[in-house]
């Protein structure tokens, strides 16, 4: 990937059609930016747009069950009638004829010159309904036409060319035990068959034999069809990468693939597979039709009405600057930053903030992603925003009233806020309350974002105040005895960096919380200067091998990964590598980073990736790094999301840490639910049931960071 400021790709997001009936499709059709939708009660029209609008075709009402899309019109069967529907200026439609045929109709296909009306046993044009032409014996079930518009037709188990008026056997074998669903022809005779155990694509022409026009003045409609002797067929499964094996129709497009499935819409693009399913992509997963319209939207039909997958061309900084809009209108409150609580799910603008376990953390990376932001851009509104919220951070020391503890959240007395549970305080100034129990997140994130708020964004008296709360963080672990100590005088849960727990009965914590406390104090000594924080940390390498400590901090053994732990190890490796300068240290963090980000890489993680490579000067994890910020969609409301039945997912064998299922390798950000980067990408099932949306820093920080270290762009 050769990475540029305006590096256009394909972004793919759920558009809501103005109109659209929330009923069962039963068909839907589209030629260039004109979509057909046909439902249990009439035919509805689409036009492009944004959003697109739909509305009703007046005198095409009833059950459709199948329609067909030419330019400006379509053809709709509506029972045992076949409509005739001109798209007007505006959406306007107007019905200029209907015809009644003698057989059912199941599927409307525009071939060459007219409309194909396959029934399960004859075949009639709707244009002279009086020629017609038995079908080839076995009930059809499907029928599709090639770019060259000669028309096929499928029953449950073979395939029919019409060539000269005569039917063409193009599978004389068959195609198994699973019955065909839907087919779809490419130009070069490949086709495609949904069915409920895969897609098949057989060969659809013999060698040396070349297709002739399907229509014949002369043809012998009673002839005994002719046998080819065909190439081979391959039917793709779940190993083969298909996300759902239950296909029930199928669309080609051009150089993709989409096909409606039990699961939701998949799509094969350039050769690789995706899930498009839940709430973000569509109305409800059990998906019937599918057709593409000109402009590249993907057009789902579902038992809750019509599901739209827009596709636009973006860059990485168009997608961040919307990000971060969204986050300045619905999720700063007093500076600090965070996820917000919808009350309706899915309506963002029913959205209430949260004091939350972690706000001085999520703050903190909101602080570092300005900050990179300040640096690339020198746009003065990312260092606004960044002070703001650094101050918010020093406030969560001060209203606790402890020297140097600071609080995991505060709210301002008679703030319209949720407060997560959890111990509340009073606020040392009376002005709110403060929630206890600290964790080591926080002091991680706010060393973090100190550090790159003073290197890149602090002027004068900034330095002097970040020095400050630095110092007196550090001070409080110094005079406690690398204990995080609370308002009831004993250490927090996980506020434990002391000699005596780690390199006694906190075996498990033992790697990470050395880490931490290794940088913590690094970055103090760069902060402030003093040497006190320099001799602590030299106490801690030397005389309880800390600095060794830090080499397997990376814990692997199953059931007991802690993805929370591997994003506080990395932004505790960022300030403790870039200040430290001693070779012989440098050695063994760099052993450890190196292991750490190994295990890690098969997550692809944006943030872990541009760490390491800021921190090493190796490149090797960015492409995988943009890739994954390509597909973080653009719908942040964290959905429900089920991947456990996926038909491509192997299942590990070993639950995660919470027993959830989870994967051998991670599905894409676009198809698993919203996560920070805290979050297990391998958990299969997760979501909020759309009640809550995320803030986008996890996007913001690893972009600002890469463009920062000219690794994007």
């Amino acid at each position: 990937m050769n990475s540029t400021l305006a590096h256009v790709f394909i972004q793919y997001q759920r558009a809501l059609p103005a109109g659209a009936p929330r009923r069962p499709v039963t068909c839907v059709a589209a030629y260039d930016e004109t979509v057909w939708v046909g439902t249990e009660d009439g035919l509805w029209i689409a036009t492009a747009g944004e959003p697109p609008q739909m509305r009703r075709v007046v005198g095409a009402e009833g059950p459709v069950s199948t329609c067909a899309a030419r330019s400006g019109a379509a053809w709709a069967a509506l029972g045992d009638t076949v409509s005739y529907v001109v798209a007007g200026e505006g959406g306007a439609t107007h019905v200029l004829d209907r015809r009644k045929l003698s057989v059912p109709v199941l599927k409307l296909v525009p071939t060459a010159e007219r409309t194909a009306a396959v029934g399960p046993s004859l075949v009639t044009w709707v244009e002279e309904p009086h020629l017609a032409l038995d079908g080839p014996g076995p009930m059809l079930v499907s029928a599709a036409a090639d770019p060259a518009g000669n028309l096929y037709v499928a029953s449950a188990n073979s395939i029919w060319r019409l060539a000269d008026g005569s039917w063409e056997c193009l599978t004389p074998d068959g195609l198994g035990d699973a019955p065909v669903r839907d087919i779809a022809v490419d130009s070069h005779g490949h086709i495609y068959v949904a069915t409920n155990a895969g897609l098949t694509i057989i060969t659809a022409v013999a060698p040396g034999h070349q297709p002739s026009s399907p229509y014949s003045t002369n043809a012998a409609i009673d002839s005994e069809p002719p046998t080819l002797s065909t190439g081979f067929q391959e039917t793709l499964r779940g190993p083969d990468g298909l996300p759902c094996e239950d296909v029930r129709a199928v669309a080609l497009a051009g150089r993709s693939i989409w096909a409606a499935t039990a699961l939701g819409a998949i799509a094969c693009v350039d050769g690789r597979w995706r899930l498009f399913s839940g709430r973000r992509w569509l109305p409800a997963d059990d998906a019937t039709c599918v057709a593409v319209a000109g402009d590249g939207s993907v057009w789902v039909g579902t038992p809750n009405g019509i599901g739209v997958i827009a596709a636009s061309e973006t860059t990485l900084l168009a997608k961040a600057d919307l990000f971060h809009r969204r986050l300045r209108a619905r999720h700063v409150r007093l500076g600090y930053v965070a996820s917000c609580v919808l009350q309706e799910p899915g309506n963002v603008d029913s959205f209430m903030h949260e004091a939350s376990d972690n706000d001085g953390l999520w703050t903190a990376l909101y602080v570092a992603a300005e900050s990179y932001r300040y640096a690339v851009t020198r746009a003065e509104d990312a260092r606004a925003n960044a002070k703001e919220s650094v101050e918010a951070l020093i406030r969560l020391q001060k209203v606790t009233g402890i020297p140097g503890f600071l609080a995991r959240a505060y709210v301002c007395a008679g703030e319209r806020v949720l407060k997560s549970d959890g111990e509340w305080h009073p606020a040392a100034d009376g002005s709110g309350e403060w929630k206890g129990d600290t964790s080591s997140d926080e002091i991680d994130g706010h060393f973090f974002a100190f550090s790159v708020y003073h290197d890149l964004v602090a002027r004068g008296e900034e330095k002097r105040r970040i020095a400050e709360a630095a110092r007196a963080i550090a001070d409080h672990l110094l005079r406690n005895g690398f204990l995080l100590v609370d308002v009831d005088g004993k250490p927090t849960t996980w506020g434990i960096f002391s000699p005596e727990m780690l390199n006694g009965p906190w075996e498990a914590q033992r790697g990470l919380n050395s880490l931490e406390i290794l940088s913590h104090l690094k970055a103090a000594y760069h902060l402030t200067g003093e040497e006190r924080f320099q001799d602590a940390y030299i106490r801690l390498v030397r005389n309880h091998h800390y600095a060794l400590n830090t080499v397997k901090q990376k814990i692997t053994a199953p059931g007991h990964v802690n993805h929370s732990d591997d994003e506080l190890a990395f932004l505790a490796y960022y300030p403790l590598l870039m200040y430290e300068t001693d070779p012989d240290l440098l050695r063994l963090y760099r052993i450890s980073l190196r292991r750490s980000w190994q295990i890690e890489r098969p997550e692809a993680c944006p943030l872990y990736n541009v760490i390491y490579s800021a921190l090493t000067g190796d490149r090797e994890g960015i492409d995988e790094a943009e890739l994954t910020l390509r597909e973080v969609p653009m719908d942040l409301v964290t959905w429900d999301m089920r991947n456990s039945a996926r038909s491509d997912v192997v299942l590990d064998t070993e639950a995660g840490r919470f027993g959830e299922p989870q994967s051998v390798s991670p599905v894409s950000p676009a198809e698993r639910a919203v996560m920070k980067w805290n979050g297990n990408p391998y958990r299969l099932d997760d979501g909020s049931g759309g009640r809550e949306e995320d803030d986008g820093t996890f996007f913001l920080l690893p972009y600002w960071m890469a463009r920062y270290y000219g690794l994007m762009g």
